[in-house]
């Protein structure tokens, strides 16, 4: 197969609930003399923040020396950006190959058909430990963990930077119920290294590390991060880093960025080309498409895609933004809290809704009648005067959302 072929085979692949996803995979990976195990991995589990704080971590370990693969999802503008090495994306051909190679296996596979991010995570392995040989893999879950498709690794350490209300219907109703499906990763004796402000998901942690003994590290208690004139402070294990600063906006990312030092502390030994140097740098290079991510002085996109990220949102807009007239597009999946995720937003500007081309997309009639409507992303940045400094523009809602503005405004650079 080319790439086309695969990729079209790939996206063809009949959806699969998540029971049995985690044995599906690990079938392959046996099959294949288990490539899983050929390097050394940290799980990023977690409701927002695994892509930036796995982000952060990455570009301080590269700035190390060390070469480095990493799998996230969802793609923002292209599928194979979702496994990566030392920033560039799968080729193209080692796709296919892969695929091809994959094929049969998956075809000729017992009980319930394989899925398409089934398959892609056996792709990562296979590409990121044989074909690149990685120093270290840096692995973000899909949806949840217990069942996800990525709960086959016996990684050096665990990282949760949040638990929010999302995904309920597969994770369940509470916090402390999906503080459970995310720490379901955890395995015997692994450092966990997490961050919440809410007591039922710190027990439910706590908990679960006691059983396995594996030491748990949590923000605010074991490191801290504290925000200063010229950027942050980052405290733990002994180690005292001043005025380290990110590209990255929101106070949030401060605390992803100590979540991803502290797990490097703890990963010093095996790495120990890392040092202060490699930190300070890596930060401050560390960049994220469509989160938080500004176009010029007045454009920015922002995949806040739950009531969780939208509060942080919010509280940035408030922060930075104040003096702004701030005008925002939203779209979303319908599986989200719509009502509540546009009251927080028509809090901090003039709120417009539209949909775009995904099946799970809200169709415009179905947004409340109180939000004006616009056909198309592409209309409503055609209006926007981003020549003017007193105003905002902020295109946010899903990520599959934002993938395709970020793509259109690209093409038009």
């Amino acid at each position: 197969m080319n790439y086309q072929e695969a990729l079209d085979w790939l996206l063809a692949r009949p959806q699969t609930d998540l029971e049995g996803g985690v044995a599906r995979v690990q079938y392959l990976l046996d099959l294949l003399g288990n490539p899983e195990k050929e390097v050394p991995t940290v799980h990023f589990v977690g409701t927002n923040g695994k892509g930036s704080t796995l982000n952060a971590l990455q570009f301080m370990l590269m700035k190390a020396g060390y070469r480095v693969g990493r799998f996230t999802s969802p793609s923002i503008l292209d599928y194979r950006e979702q496994i990566v090495c030392q920033q560039e994306m799968i080729p193209k051909e080692a796709l296919a190959a892969i695929v091809t190679d994959l094929l049969p296996l998956v075809e000729e596979a017992p009980g319930q058909a394989i899925s398409e991010f089934e398959i892609l995570v056996v792709v990562m392995f296979v590409y990121l430990a044989r074909y690149q040989k990685v120093d270290i893999l840096l692995v973000e879950a899909g949806m949840g963990g217990l069942l996800d498709a990525t709960n086959v690794l016996q990684p050096l350490a665990v990282v949760c930077p949040s638990i929010g209300l999302d995904h309920q219907s597969f994770l369940g109703e509470s916090h402390a119920a999906i503080a459970r499906h995310k720490v379901a990763v955890l395995k015997e004796g692994v450092p966990f290294v997490y961050a919440t402000d809410l007591a039922e998901v710190e027990a439910v942690f706590e908990e679960k590390a006691a059983e396995l003994g594996s030491p748990s590290y949590a923000l605010g208690r074991d490191f801290t991060v504290k925000e200063v004139a010229d950027g942050f402070d980052f405290e733990g294990l002994g180690h005292h880093l001043k005025g380290l600063r990110l590209q990255m906006l929101g106070r949030h990312q401060q605390a992803n960025a100590g979540l991803a030092m502290m797990t490097l502390l703890l990963l010093q030994e095996q790495f120990s080309a890392v040092d202060e140097r490699a930190m300070r740098e890596g930060l401050a290079q560390a960049h994220w498409p469509g989160r938080m991510e500004l176009f010029g002085d007045s454009l920015m996109l922002d995949g806040a895609h739950n009531n969780e990220s939208v509060a942080v949102l919010c509280q940035l807009l408030e922060r930075q933004y104040s003096d702004r007239e701030v005008n925002i597009l939203f779209a979303a999946i319908n599986t989200k809290p719509i009502d509540t995720m546009l009251a927080s937003l028509s809090q901090r500007g003039r709120v417009t809704v539209t949909s775009f081309d995904d099946p799970r997309a809200v169709d415009l009639a179905d947004y409340p009648a109180a939000y004006p409507r616009i056909e198309s992303f592409e209309s409503w940045l055609d209006q926007a005067d981003l020549s003017n400094p007193k105003k905002l523009y902020l295109v946010t809602g899903s990520l599959y959302f934002i993938t395709f503005v970020r793509k259109h405004i690209i093409s038009k650079q």
